[in-house]
């Protein structure tokens, strides 16, 4: 593969050259990982100061995330920004497959020529996003995409990983989703920077206005957090189906997004998840000696028979593992 050539044509905008990329960065083959760290390189060198504005969308399954995508997407594309969608689709414990059907819940979408979609598999990553899902967020800004949005598997409350790689955190509640102890718990709750409360239509309009007044409640007992203008973190009601609060919704994001771009908290925020991926991808490597070196590997299992059998603990077991690799 010529990664040279691929990124020329990334960096011109080709969406099939994007697509591939993607692919070759998802792979985890030892080849093709040393191929896709050569083209993130050349990207950083051909398009440096692209950036775009990373949006992560995250909510409990059946919240409305690929509708709200849709018709927020299309709203984007119509006021002329490219909106780049990448879909984490839940693997299966057992085959370890995935259907990856979001795009099939975007038509419309998927037709507009300043949309591209991309479902991946979480495989066996936890935290409502796929292992390289930072690569393709990289890959989508040289491309030139205006704004990423970065869906998640559909998430609980401790599932975050979604936020170290995004500028803006957004969370999307059902109507009825929870009074305002539940808005008060941590985890998922304290990192959004803003609540949108979907379905907010029909019958259920009045249940979503109930519902966001308890989530603003329970944002404001919330301790304030220094990168956040006043009125933020805050929550609104949305309609996916009839288009109602999106407007509003995206010139509160661009708000929030330009105050933290003007008081240095952007820039700041990047470079601390630049920090939290380097410390991240040592731990894998270090976790993928335990199965790619055949010495370890048989190290290893050695021990987990003798704590299988009740000969040794699996504290000890693991201290005497952690010896022989140092």
């Amino acid at each position: 593969m010529n990664t040279a050539d691929m990124a020329q044509r990334i960096v011109a905008g080709e969406r099939r050259a994007l697509a591939r990329a993607i692919t070759l960065v998802e792979s985890s083959r030892s080849d093709h990982r040393a191929q896709s760290q050569d083209l993130l390189d050349q990207l950083r060198a051909l398009a440096p100061d692209r950036q775009a504005l990373r949006i992560g969308l995250s909510g409990t399954p059946g919240v409305g995330k690929s509708s709200f995508i849709e018709s927020f997407g299309l709203m984007l594309t119509g006021q002329g920004l490219k909106v780049a969608v990448l879909a984490v689709d839940p693997s299966s414990a057992r085959s370890g497959g995935s259907i990856l059907g979001d795009k099939t819940r975007m038509e419309e979408l998927s037709r507009d020529r300043n949309a591209f979609i991309r479902p991946s598999p979480s495989q066996t990553e936890l935290g409502g996003v796929a292992r390289r899902s930072r690569e393709a967020v990289a890959l989508c800004e040289a491309a030139g995409f205006d704004v990423i949005l970065i869906e998640t598997v559909g998430v609980g409350q401790s599932e975050t990983t979604v936020a170290e790689m995004s500028d803006l955190f957004i969370l999307l509640m059902a109507p009825a989703g929870g009074d305002e102890l539940q808005g008060v718990k941590r985890g998922i709750m304290e990192i959004a920077d803003m609540i949108l409360v979907n379905k907010a239509d029909g019958a259920l309009k009045d249940v979503a206005t109930r519902t966001c007044a308890d989530y603003s409640g329970a944002l404001r007992l919330m301790r304030k957090r220094v990168y956040d203008p006043e009125g933020f973190p805050k929550a609104c009601t949305v309609s996916a189906w009839e288009g109602h609060g999106l407007t509003e919704a995206w010139a509160d994001m661009q708000a929030l997004a330009e105050w933290r771009k003007t008081e240095g908290h952007w820039t700041h925020r990047r470079s601390n998840q630049a920090r939290h991926w380097f410390e991240e991808e040592v731990r894998q490597a270090l976790l993928a000696r335990l199965t790619d070196d055949p010495a370890v590997r048989a190290q290893m299992q050695g021990f987990s028979a003798e704590v299988a059998e009740g000969q040794l603990s699996a504290s000890a077991a693991a201290q005497n593992m952690l010896k022989l690799l140092s």
